[in-house]
C-alpha cells in the first residue's frame, strides 16, 4: 500500500506541471514564428559556388508545420552536376531568445544544428553551426539569409578562411513563385 501511495504521489508530482500548463492554454506562435511563416511557398533557386563560375538551379519548398512554430525547407538542386537534396527545420526558441534550426542533406552524414538571430529590421537572419568542411573536419559555418523584398531573398554561406577571416563558399538567390488559384507547387 505504501508503494502504491508513493507511486501515486510521484505521478501527481511529475504530471502536475503539465496539467497546470494545459490549464493555462497552449503556447501560440509569436512574431518571430510569423516572420518565418511569411516565407512559406515555392522558391526557385540559383546557386553560385565560390570556386566555380558555373551556376546551378534548384527548388526550395517551404512549409509551416507544427502549429506554426516551425518552417520546414525541402530543397532539391543539381550541384556540380550531381543531384542534391537537403531538408531543414527553422523555428524560434523563446527560452533561448534565438532562432534555432537543423539541416541534413545528401552530401553529408552529419546533422547540423544552428542558432542565430534576426536583425532589428527583421530582414537578415544570421545562423551558425558546426558541420564538416571540405576536408571532413568539423568547422563553424555561418549562414546569412537576407530578405531583399517579398519575393526575393539571398542565402550566403561562410567558413573560416586563411587568417581566420570568413570566406564565402556559396550564394543562393531565391525567387518566390507566383501561385495561381487552384495551382499546386510541384
Amino acid at each position: 500500500m505504501k508503494i502504491l501511495a508513493l507511486l501515486t504521489s510521484l505521478l501527481l508530482a511529475t504530471t502536475a506541471p503539465l496539467l497546470a500548463q494545459d490549464a493555462q492554454g497552449m503556447p501560440k506562435p509569436g512574431a518571430e514564428h510569423q516572420r518565418l511563416a511569411a516565407k512559406a511557398g515555392v522558391w526557385d533557386a540559383t546557386l553560385e559556388m565560390a570556386d566555380s563560375p558555373d551556376k546551378s538551379t534548384g527548388v526550395s519548398t517551404c512549409t509551416v508545420v507544427c502549429g506554426g512554430f516551425w518552417m520546414v525547407d525541402d530543397f532539391h538542386a543539381t550541384v556540380g552536376g550531381m543531384p542534391f537534396h537537403g531538408h531543414g527545420a527553422t523555428g524560434y526558441d523563446p527560452a533561448k531568445g534565438k532562432y534555432v534550426g537543423t539541416w541534413i542533406d545528401s552530401m553529408s552524414p552529419s546533422l547540423m544544428t544552428l542558432e542565430g538571430s534576426m536583425d532589428k529590421d527583421g530582414k537578415v537572419l544570421t545562423m551558425s553551426g558546426m558541420a564538416p568542411g571540405m576536408d571532413g573536419k568539423l568547422v563553424m559555418h555561418r549562414m546569412v539569409t537576407t530578405q531583399i523584398d517579398a519575393n526575393t531573398q539571398t542565402f550566403e554561406m561562410f567558413v573560416p578562411g586563411e587568417g581566420g577571416k570568413d570566406m564565402k563558399v556559396m550564394t543562393i538567390t531565391y525567387k518566390k513563385r507566383a501561385v495561381k488559384t487552384g495551382d499546386k507547387a510541384k
